[in-house]
């Protein structure tokens, strides 16, 4: 069964992140930047802080508050998250991120932040083993 790190290894790149003392101005610049739909809010040491998505800036839209390079990213980003191994599976990550309505998983070692899947990056990859699968079975039927 396919681990979370090889999903991280395949993407390749690091995860799009800000510091504890960013602003929304700068967490929307990055995502902007970088094409996604998230940043990881980092903590001095590289430990995760938080989350902030494009549901938080939806979110701020919605109560007038777009004075985004004034406003601190701290009390706007999610606090409460829900991290991973690098050692999970991607049916472990689908359940958790399934079961509590998110679209994107932090993978933490050591405390440390290693990266970020999406509910994309494991569906994909989940697709990708079950052509495989399949492949390997008709093979195996045809000889």
């Amino acid at each position: 069964m396919m681990k979370l790190k090889e999903i991280l290894k395949r993407k390749g790149d690091q995860p799009v992140t800000v510091p504890t003392t960013a602003t929304v101005a700068d967490a929307i610049q990055a995502m902007s930047d970088r094409k996604v739909g998230s940043v990881m809010v980092l903590e001095a040491s590289g430990a995760p802080a938080g989350i902030f998505t494009e549901r938080d800036v939806l979110n701020l839209c919605a109560e007038r508050r777009t004075d985004f390079a004034r406003m601190s990213i701290r009390p706007c980003m999610t606090c409460d998250i829900t991290t991973s191994q690098p050692e999970d599976t991607i049916s472990e990550a689908l359940t958790v991120m399934t079961a509590k309505r998110f679209r994107h998983l932090p993978v933490v070692e050591d405390g440390k932040l290693i990266g970020v899947v999406s509910i994309g990056d494991l569906v994909k990859a989940k697709l990708e083993a079950t052509a495989q699968e399949a492949q390997a079975l008709r093979e195996y039927i045809t000889t």
